[in-house]
């Protein structure tokens, strides 16, 4: 009886780690942010879903645990209602993180230091506008004034050129 009882928990356990190894590519093409938005983290698979939505893509350099101004960013716009009603409409929204103290995989890593070099990001936080395409239309970074007065500043920047 006891060796059939371990035999279940090591089996449950390998289960387990499989079903977390194999869906962890999946589940990790996307984080989710307060105020309901998911933004990719897999720049291919995001400009994929611009061009069959139409979308520019809102493309987030971030330094999500330890750079203060990003911090700041998500916590007085992008976890906002009125950030997410006018973002969910308007962009596929990118996150290209380059955290200090947690986790990454090596993917993700490469990716957002070619784009970063690409596009020439050479601070943090850094938003960059682009086409389905991939072309940039508008660059900027932390604004102060919250959420309503940053949806502003998105318009403005995408204004005449879409």
């Amino acid at each position: 009886m006891i060796k059939k009882i371990y035999f279940l928990i090591i089996l449950g356990a390998l289960s387990g780690m499989t079903a977390f190894a194999f869906g962890a590519t999946d589940a990790k093409s996307v984080v989710a942010h307060g105020a309901g938005l998911t933004w990719e983290t897999d720049f291919e698979a995001a400009q994929a879903k611009a061009k069959a939505s139409g979308k520019p893509m809102l493309l987030d350099f971030t330094g999500s645990d330890w750079c203060g101004w990003c911090i700041r960013l998500d916590k007085e716009v992008f976890s906002k209602p009125e950030f997410a009603a006018f973002a969910s409409k308007a962009f596929v929204l990118v996150e290209l993180d380059f955290p200090r103290g947690k986790p990454q995989p090596e993917a993700i890593k490469m990716q957002n230091e070619a784009l970063a070099q690409q596009y020439g990001v050479r601070g943090f936080p850094t938003i960059l506008l682009l086409s389905a395409d991939g072309k940039l239309l508008a660059e900027t970074g932390y604004q102060k004034g919250g959420a309503a007065k940053y949806v502003a500043h998105l318009k403005e920047l995408l204004a005449g050129k879409l």
